[in-house]
């Protein structure tokens, strides 16, 4: 997506460990007219495949997941990273390792809110290693849903979690590939 790639390219940085700082206009601060765009692209990906949920994990998903949720007319559920007093001990449950945080975590989604009816779109705002999506999709399958596929904005190719996933057969469509990253330059994926 060329709007999604030339807000990388002027407003993105390259930080040391492979990290992409995208915060000024997608996950910190959020470019609202940008994420809204993320929303209906991915929606023009899914449209035929009967979603009735939108599943992301907190908190940098939630803006694009939110704007795609509302593009299908369904709900939007979000993964917690943390167990609050006010959610109860029915929930799925599933580990997850951040690379972002170099942290490894349980996220959590109440049992009220995804069940085997369910056909589930996985939205994030990155994939790199895949650990957060195999995580959600562990989450869905607990449920008994049917995960659909996964909308991402930006894919680190060069990671390879979504090629990985993607010929385990889980249709992944992410809007900006990075096939080449260094510290003053990004290399985009040639579109299909």
């Amino acid at each position: 997506m060329k709007l999604l790639e030339d807000m990388i390219k002027k407003y993105g940085e390259v930080r040391p460990g492979n990290v992409l700082k995208v915060d000024g206009f997608l996950n910190h601060r959020i470019d609202v007219g940008l994420v809204k765009a993320l929303g209906e692209e991915l929606y023009k990906h899914f449209r035929s495949d009967k979603i009735t949920k939108i599943l992301t994990i907190e908190s940098s998903g939630i803006a694009i997941a939110i704007m795609t949720a509302q593009c299908f007319g369904v709900p939007m559920v979000f993964a917690k990273k943390r167990k609050t007093i006010n959610l109860s001990d029915d929930i799925y449950t599933a580990p997850v390792h951040s690379y972002t945080n170099n942290k490894d975590y349980d996220v959590m989604v109440s049992k009220d809110y995804i069940d085997k009816s369910d056909v589930l779109l996985i939205v994030d705002d990155f994939l790199a290693n895949g650990c957060a999506l195999r995580g959600l999709i562990d989450i869905a399958h607990q449920a008994g849903a049917t995960v659909a596929g996964a909308g991402i904005a930006i894919e680190k190719g060069f990671q390879g979690g979504g090629d990985t996933l993607r010929a385990e057969g889980l249709k992944v469509v992410s809007l900006a590939v990075i096939d080449k990253m260094t510290d003053d330059s990004l290399e985009f994926r040639k579109s299909e």
